[in-house]
């Protein structure tokens, strides 16, 4: 099985958030800004400068992070689990179990830094994979 971590979407002040997690719990931080990534054409130029994707990790520990939040964003569900799958076969298994009774809301899609989908369960918990 592949690692599970929390995926935090934010709106704005995702550097802020995880440049004060690493304050507290040190670590390695790293931050792609949409405008450094191959997905700047699909974004408002406003938007250049705000995290696409974000990780803050130390030990087995791991926080992801974006701005790409979406209108819908709300205190309470912008965390995620996020399963970052070993295989083809596990991404596509576990997508497809977890969907059961809930919505995929992005269904797995090749994108450039991987396979991705996301889904709400049955139970209303929000869920990110990912298969690179």
């Amino acid at each position: 099985m592949g690692q599970l971590s929390p995926y935090l979407k934010l709106n704005g002040n995702c550097r802020q958030v995880l440049e004060f997690y690493r304050s507290v719990l040190g670590g390695q931080l790293s931050l792609q800004t949409i405008g450094d990534s191959p997905a700047a054409g699909h974004f408002p130029p406003a938007m250049k400068d705000r995290i696409l994707h974000g990780s803050l990790t130390k030990g087995d520990l791991t926080i992801f992070a974006t701005d790409v939040a979406g209108p819908e964003l709300t205190q309470g569900n912008n965390i995620f689990l996020c399963l970052v799958c070993k295989s083809k076969e596990e991404i596509e298994t576990l997508f497809a179990k977890l969907s059961q009774g809930g919505k995929a809301t992005t269904p797995l899609k090749q994108e450039f830094f991987g396979t991705y989908g996301d889904l709400i369960d049955k139970f209303g918990i929000n869920w990110m994979f990912q298969f690179a």
